[in-house]
């Protein structure tokens, strides 16, 4: 679909449904009634299957107690690895590599801890200005740890514009004091997808580790970690993969990593045969797993199973197809209704579909304000700070007429 074939017209929307091979995924979801709901970059909504087996696992829990772990058809003592044998399809990984755990902001804390290994020059760790702030946050904790400054062993890469991220200024920072990078696939702002691809080749010239957070891509974008090289990986279920609110997250640690010793281990790091051995001596496992602390949260995982089958089974390729038309249909409607005289409206979402993800970033002087009355006309979407109204489309649960109809609303506010 490119752009000519789009129009401004609610018979345009409609016309772009009967095209749609994934209109049948919206019935398989609880939409809230009366709402148009486009916030799933926050909180993807309740899929029906993430509910089935909610219940099972419930009911396995009211039956069955303690044989809830080893003595029922789906044992939770190895729930965090069969859903991580699912998500491994969404990243182009190895089972191995991909385990459900913990949450997102700890899995860095993990992760940094176990491969931020300063040495003589190599001392700093390499993030951006534009990052959510949890990541930072995480980071300068690590570079504490150390025993060292953040304020001289954090790099920050700086944004020209406050929106973007320029990759050539990222290899640029890649210095021989660099000794880790960290940075997100996509931004939570603007929603530009970095190349990891790239970057990640150019740290490896260099010598240096690199790891991403992608929980603003996984689930809408297809990843080939194995193929790039990735170093480690980190991302959140609940928004993308609508495992619904806190629930576990995931890390990716690339297999020629395996022998590394994580520096934060817990018994469900150990080896998965001998865990019941309860020996005070730590065997770490030698796959993904062996960066779990805790013992994994199973009703927080529970959801989980559900919602990636539904997501398996739609296609992360036909996925990402549709959601970079929806997003270019929502540009297209904002530059044709909504950029000039007394809108003024400016996209702040890269244009080309390469460096995109899955949200719009409508940005505006007033962007406060017109997110406040959209909320009182049951829109769901979110404000980002200073002048963002942030609307993602899903290309599971929404419609192009719906994508019509919040423009549209915008549009009334002004007239």
């Amino acid at each position: 679909m490119t752009i000519k074939n789009f129009g401004v017209t609610k018979e345009s929307a409609e016309k772009l449904e009967t095209e749609d091979d994934l209109a049948v995924f919206r019935d398989k979801f609880y939409i809230p009634e009366n709402t148009i709901y486009m916030n799933g970059n926050s909180l993807g909504l309740l899929p029906k299957k993430g509910e089935k087996t909610l219940l099972r696992v419930l009911e396995e829990w009211k039956t069955g107690g303690v044989q809830g772990w080893v003595n029922i058809e789906k044992p939770w003592f190895f729930f965090a690895e069969k859903l991580g044998e699912k998500a491994a399809f969404l990243v182009g990984a190895k089972s191995s590599e991909v385990i459900a755990t913990g949450t997102t902001t700890i899995n860095i804390h993990s992760l940094i801890s176990t491969f931020y290994e300063p040495e003589g020059k190599k001392t700093k760790i390499l993030a951006d200005v534009l990052n959510f702030p949890t990541d930072i946050y995480a980071l300068q904790s690590q570079v504490k740890l150390k025993g060292l400054n953040p304020e001289e062993h954090l790099v920050l890469v700086k944004s020209k514009d406050g929106r973007f991220l320029d990759e050539q200024t990222i290899v640029d920072a890649m210095t021989d004091e660099i000794a880790i990078i960290l940075l997100p696939s996509a931004l939570f702002r603007s929603g530009q997808l970095l190349d990891m691809k790239y970057l990640t080749e150019e740290a490896h010239k260099r010598g240096i580790l690199i790891g991403w957070d992608c929980s603003h891509s996984v689930g809408v974008v297809p990843h080939y970690f194995d193929e790039w090289g990735v170093d480690f990986a980190v991302w959140c279920s609940y928004k993308y993969l609508n495992a619904g609110p806190g629930a576990s997250a995931f890390l990716y640690i690339n297999e020629k990593h395996f022998t590394k010793e994580a520096a934060l281990s817990g018994w469900f790091g150990y080896v998965k045969e001998k865990q019941f051995e309860l020996n005070l001596h730590f065997e770490q496992a030698k796959n993904a797993g062996g960066w779990q602390i805790s013992s994994p949260s199973i009703l927080g995982s529970a959801a989980l199973e559900g919602a990636l089958d539904l997501i398996l089974e739609a296609g992360i390729d036909e996925i990402r197809e549709k959601s970079l038309k929806m997003t270019s249909y929502m540009i297209f409607l904002v530059d044709e209704l909504l950029s000039g005289e007394p809108y003024n409206f400016s996209i702040g979402t890269p244009r080309e579909k390469e460096r995109r993800g899955g949200h719009v970033a409508l940005e505006h002087k007033e962007a406060y304000k017109i997110h406040e009355e959209l909320l009182k006309k049951n829109v769901v979407h979110d404000f980002r700070p200073p002048n963002i109204v942030r609307i993602t489309p899903s290309a599971l649960y929404n419609t192009y007429t719906e994508i019509w109809e919040v423009i549209s609303i915008i549009k009334s506010l002004f007239d």
